[in-house]
Order: C-alpha cells, then structure tokens, then sequence
C-alpha cells in the first residue's frame, strides 16, 4: 500500500465519521469526542491554569477583558439564536480573565473559558483591538475548533497503526512511519489547524461587528502583529496558521461584508 494512499484514506475516514455541524458554516466536522467529555475536562484544566499563574483582577484592563469578551458572547447568542441555533450555548460557562505574562498571546479553550495574557494588550491599542483578539479565541471555542483537533490527532494515531499492521516489514517500519508522520503533518494536519485559523478569523470578524466593534480594526491589529514579530516566521505550509500578510488580505476583504453582517441586528456605527 502506498503511502499516498494510507493519507488519503485517513482523510476519508474524517470525513465518514463527521458527525457535528458547525453552525456558523453548515460544515460537518469530526467530533469524535463529545462536548459532555470535553467541556468538564477543559474547565477543570483552566481552573487548574488559574491557580498556577497570576490573575490580574480589579483593574481597568481586567475590567477591559471580561467587558469586551462578554459583548462578543452576546453578538455570538444573537447570531445563533437569528440564524435557528437557540440554545447552542447552553453548555457554555463563559469565563474571561486577564493574566500576568509578557507572552503575546490569547486563547479560548472549548466550552467558553479564555485567558487574555497582559502582553497582549499594548498590540490590541484599545477595546477594538481586543475584540478582534477575543473575537477570533471566542470563534475557535464557538466552532468546536479543539474537538476537531482532537478528532484528528485520534484519527491520525488510527491511521498510523493501520499502515503497520498493512505493512507488515519490521525492517523498514520506523522509515515508514516517519514518511508517515512528515506526510499527514504537512498535507493534512498542518492546512487542517491553517483552515481553523482561517475559520475563526471569519467568525471573530462577524462578531465583532454585531458587537459593535469596527471590523476594520482586525487587519490593523494583524499589521501590528506582523511588526511586533519583526517578519519573523515560518514557511506558511509549515505553519499551523496562516502568514501574517494573507490573514491580513483576508481580513480586509471580509470587513465590508461583516458591517453588512451587523447591519442586519441594526448595529450601524463601530468603536
């Protein structure tokens, strides 16, 4: 059996054991892992987080993070609900807070709970920044993006003691698997996490506006953090996201057609 071939039937087995529907793209995704598993687990891993690291609580920027990450919320429940998703949030326990770390980053982990790292905040410049951070790390928790990564790392370990057992040649298993491993990363793990990225930028951009943030403001962040990582970056094909300049395209052409979005929950005018 090829090797082409072990890749492509792993791609196809994704795709027979589909069972979830992404409600802000129609799309069946992998949920391999049910969300009643994932969300208890998810919880209990960020309650953990957060005795391990140094919350910031009762400042403006604190303040700053649960405000905006709980407009996003709502623009998100206002969307489902308009679109015949109501009660798609409800085993949601949103939880927005602010830690002490000089690490430029952000994340959302599935079931709502998401961490804003301080280092972040002076490339967002101001709540409209933040809602395009929070926007895209609420969108990945919103899609299901971590069950989907799960789903397929599941389905990649499957895959790979298929191809041994097909296989059957000891002498050459560990060059086998190797291949493998290069194969399925590149081709098929690496532009899965790339669509993701790509993906939650989409929705975060649509939140934002019906949260009443200027969807203009994302590219303009991606700008900043293109500067703030002085261009330095990986291959995009080697990359579990996309490059700085093709999310910042993407971004700019999505942004008239998110306050076309807005307009129809009657949000006419953008911080």
């Amino acid at each position: 059996m090829k090797l082409k071939s072990v890749i492509i039937a792993f791609i196809i087995a994704g795709t027979i054991l589909s069972c979830a529907t992404n409600p802000f793209t129609g799309k069946q995704t992998m949920a391999l892992v049910p969300n009643s598993q994932l969300f208890p687990t998810a919880f209990q891993q960020y309650s953990q987080f957060l005795t391990e690291n140094k919350v910031i609580k009762g400042t403006a920027d604190a303040t700053m993070v649960a405000s905006v990450g709980q407009k996003i919320a709502v623009a998100a429940e206002r969307w489902l609900n308009a679109n015949g998703n109501e009660g798609y949030l409800k085993d949601y326990k949103w939880e927005y807070n602010l830690v002490d770390d000089k690490t430029v980053n952000a994340w959302a982990m599935p079931g709502g709970k998401v961490v804003v790292y301080s280092g972040i905040l002076p490339i967002a410049n101001g709540e409209a920044g933040l809602a395009a951070i929070l926007g895209h790390e609420i969108a990945h928790a919103l899609a299901n993006h971590g069950q989907q990564r799960m789903s397929a790392g599941m389905l990649q370990q499957i895959a790979a003691v298929g191809l041994n057992v097909a296989l059957n040649d000891n002498k050459n298993l560990q060059l086998y698997n190797q291949a493998f491993g290069i194969g399925t990363e590149v081709g098929v793990m690496l532009p899965f996490s790339r669509s993701n990225e790509t993906e939650a930028d989409t929705i975060g951009l649509y939140l934002m506006a019906i949260a009443g943030y200027n969807p203009d403001e994302a590219a303009k962040l991606w700008e900043r953090m293109s500067a703030q990582s002085g261009g330095q970056a990986p291959p995009e094909i080697l990359s579990t996201h996309p490059s700085n300049a093709s999310r910042i395209a993407n971004l700019k052409a999505l942004a008239p057609k998110a306050k076309e979005e807005a307009k129809k929950f009657g949000v006419t005018s953008f911080k």
